[in-house]
């Protein structure tokens, strides 16, 4: 059964209250064996809500969590939401200096970590702000110590649209993490669309990307909030993910293209029921038009590719089983945001040209957290001074107003003074039936400026193929301004945990081109 939300802002908090007065024996969490009705969600939010308040803590201040995925994990988030504080989730893979740094921009009041999170934080737990761990561990308050007693209700508190729900660290794929802060009112928007998409309280929701990701939490939410269960994969397993969804009859997911890729890849995906599926989702790295097409035809339901950004601003959503002959696009602007494209000096181009994709809508980033040059840096205002944040994607619209994206504008080779989008090139090469993975980078070259480098994953399944064979293939095929200066083998690229490949540490892994590197000759 779908929920239809009223466009009125509601916290998500009081939606569990209501979905736990409702049916409040009704699963909210599931994690392996354990589960957590609404019921007891709503009770751990309160005594955890009602804790921070016991130490002072309200509206204004920050959380922040440094923990895997679990049950616990999500307690604590939505407890805090529930007192009005706002939360910093941080990513265990971040390393200590770049953890302590978060914790420090958060300004976080406290830390909840579990044995994960404290030992990815190590030397910065000596400087950091009270810490407790969620799993009970020795080296910081025990959670069941810390939290409050189930009969002592915390203060009620008016939570307005405009204050601070999350900070979402996001350095993407460029190294220093910025603090990206979300409103309760931008969450609100995302929780609203969950009717067209079939959230309600039959709804089944399988999550295996972390709840430190943006990429989580637009699925995670509209869940919760509209009633249904969310089941917690704390780790991707492709076989494993598979006899989750069937066990659990799983309606709905989030998945980034590499799961797909790796799903879609087993020999025995066809062996699993998976008709219960009614939509899937994906977001956070490029996704092709043949991974997307395998999908339609052998996964049941729906198939949904959100483009955006953690920032905000404006989206695009493709209904892939809508437009079986557009996925090569990444869909039309959602309703009610506003998508343009931009020059290098700030100015509309024309239609049907390539530009800069900046986007407005009532989902935006207050801005980075304490940060207002890099804010000024990511917004673009046109002539009426209506506000826009800029992607730093190139991309151009279509005839019928579906987005066909190119690359990271940080990321276009500028070789011999002529523009090469490496996804251009990344296109030829998954063309070969050898390929499993390919990305393409531009290093410096004394001649050229800059010159393309592939670095490609073979198939398990294939023959092997050498690297200058599949250089010479590839260069036939592509235009002279466009071809490969080098091809590289490797077992696997370097992703984050959303699955976005890290072109920096492969340009940093390749180093300088040599001074003689030319492009292959015509």
């Amino acid at each position: 059964m779908t929920v239809s939300l009223a466009s009125d802002f509601t916290t998500i908090a009081e939606r569990v209250r209501y979905h736990a007065t409702r049916a409040p024996h009704h699963p909210a969490l599931v994690q392996g064996e354990r589960r957590l009705d609404y019921a007891g969600l709503d009770t751990q939010m309160d005594r955890i809500a009602a804790a921070l308040q016991r130490d002072g803590r309200g509206p204004g201040d920050t959380i922040a969590i440094c923990a895997g995925m679990s049950i616990e994990h999500v307690c604590v988030f939505l407890g805090a939401l529930r007192a009005g504080l706002a939360v910093a989730p941080l990513a265990p893979g971040a390393g200590a200096p770049s953890l302590a740094r978060m914790v420090d921009d958060a300004q976080a009041c406290c830390v909840f970590v579990d044995a994960v999170g404290s030992q990815a934080m190590g030397p910065a737990l000596a400087t950091a702000p009270p810490r407790i761990a969620i799993d009970g561990g020795d080296e910081a308050r025990p959670f069941d110590g810390w939290i409050g007693d189930a009969d002592e209700p915390p203060r009620a508190v008016e939570i307005r649209p405009e204050w601070p729900f999350n900070i979402i660290y996001s350095s993407g794929t460029t190294g220093e993490p910025k603090g990206i802060v979300q409103s309760h009112g931008m969450r609100w928007t995302h929780v609203c669309r969950g009717a067209t998409y079939g959230y309600g309280p039959d709804t089944v929701t399988i999550l295996s990307t972390p709840l430190y990701s943006n990429t989580t939490l637009v699925v995670f939410f509209p869940t919760i909030a509209c009633g249904g269960a969310v089941v917690l994969m704390p780790k991707f397993d492709a076989r494993a993910y598979l006899e989750l969804a069937q066990r659990h009859r799983a309606t709905h997911t989030m998945l980034v293209p590499v799961q797909y890729q790796r799903l879609m890849a087993l020999p025995e995906f066809g062996g699993f029921d998976l008709s219960s599926f009614h939509m899937k989702f994906s977001t956070s790295a490029p996704f092709g038009a043949a991974l997307k097409a395998d999908v339609l035809e052998r996964w049941p339901g729906g198939l949904v590719e959100f483009y955006g950004m953690t920032e905000g601003g404006g989206t695009c959503i493709l209904e892939a089983h809508k437009h079986p002959h557009k996925l090569h696009t990444v869909g039309p602007p959602a309703q009610g945001h506003d998508i343009r494209l931009i020059d290098d000096h700030g100015v509309e181009v024309a239609p049907g040209d390539a530009g800069e994709v900046v986007g407005h809508s009532g989902g935006m980033m207050t801005g980075y957290h304490r940060q207002p040059e890099k804010t000024r840096e990511a917004e673009w205002f046109d002539p009426t001074g209506k506000r826009f944040i800029r992607t730093g994607d190139i991309g151009r619209f279509d005839a019928d107003g579906f987005l066909i994206l190119f690359d990271r504008k940080k990321d276009m080779v500028i070789s011999g003074g002529f523009n090469v989008y490496p996804s251009d090139l990344e296109a030829v090469l998954h063309k070969h039936p050898a390929v499993a993975d390919v990305a393409v980078v531009g290093v410096p070259s004394d001649r050229w400026g800059e010159t393309p480098v592939a670095f490609v994953v073979l198939r398990a399944d294939a023959p092997a193929v050498p690297a200058a064979v599949l250089l010479q293939w590839t260069n036939v095929q592509l235009g002279k301004t466009q071809r490969l200066g080098d091809l590289q083998l490797c077992s696997e690229l370097p992703r984050s945990a959303i699955g976005k490949v890290l072109k920096r540490e492969l340009r940093a892994a390749y180093g300088r081109a040599p001074s003689n590197n030319e492009m292959p000759s015509a």
